[in-house]
């Protein structure tokens, strides 16, 4: 197992996976036989420092979902480890016993209209992590607060989630991601439901919002274009394993491994300054 890589600044990664692994069993089909399994992610290892911008690129089915739901813990590896700023990272506690993670971190995921409940108004949606988390203050104030530093008026609170367009969800998505002040961000194909100009949009707000309150920045994404507009640093995944990773410009520009060549090229990509 590999020691961690220290930053720029010599300070070990905030995030931190090592030989992380998750297969799933596969139904039996006949009585006797042996119980197969299907490989989700093998044996991965992951840095991802403070104030970075790592995306992870791969095909559909590579695994890169899943790597991120092992770092968050939003499933059990079967075999590995994670840390958070040095702290193990325990998939199998409670819910309850994971509330640190949740407080350090934020998650958006792809489709911003299924992760908002119809039921709830925007202010109820975006303050949640508040009070799962029982984070005090004003959070009525800091409702409004997130939601103008992703775009979007602060008497829009009262509304609900079918009173907006897909652009102004993504939004409240992010403002519920960023409402508890998190330390990593992490989108799950956060960008690929929106069209060109609203992607650009929310891709400017991320860069900004990024290097204002220095956020750690993981992204899954299948656009070339929003990862080196964004990213720092990339990791290549396939059939659940990182074969390349490093500067975002060297190794879309100069991959050193075939998959990588094939991917670069067999994916459209789309300008975001295009728009």
């Amino acid at each position: 197992m590999n020691a961690a890589r220290p930053g720029r600044d010599g300070r070990p990664p905030l995030l931190r996976g090592r030989g992380l692994t998750r297969r799933y069993p596969l139904p039996k089909t006949q009585l006797f036989e042996r119980r197969g399994v299907t490989v989700g992610v093998e044996d991965a290892d992951i840095d991802v420092h403070e104030g970075a911008a790592v995306g992870i690129i791969g095909e559909s089915g590579s695994g890169k979902s899943t790597l991120v739901r092992l770092l968050l813990a939003l499933d059990t590896p079967t075999a590995g480890s994670v840390e958070f700023d040095g702290r193990p990272v325990d998939a199998r506690g409670s819910a309850r016993s994971l509330h640190w993670l949740r407080r350090q971190t934020g998650i958006v995921f792809q489709d911003p209209y299924a992760s908002l409940d119809p039921r709830m108004s925007v202010g109820r949606i975006v303050s949640e992590p508040l009070w799962a988390l029982g984070i005090e203050g004003d959070r009525d104030a800091r409702v409004r607060e997130v939601l103008e530093d992703v775009g979007l008026d602060a008497d829009m609170a009262g509304r609900f989630p079918h009173e907006f367009s897909g652009g102004q969800r993504q939004r409240i998505a992010l403002a519920r991601a960023l409402v508890h002040r998190p330390r990593l961000l992490v989108g799950d194909e956060p960008l690929s439901a929106l069209d060109v100009t609203v992607r650009a949009q929310i891709l400017q707000l991320l860069e900004e919002l990024r290097r204002r309150d220095r956020l750690t920045l993981l992204l899954v994404s299948h656009d070339i274009g929003v990862v080196q507009n964004l990213c720092d640093q990339v990791i290549v995944m396939k059939d659940g394993r990182i074969v390349e990773e490093g500067p975002t410009e060297k190794v879309l520009l100069q991959p050193q491994v075939a998959y990588t060549r094939r991917l670069l090229a067999s994916i459209p990509v789309i300008d975001p300054g295009a728009a």
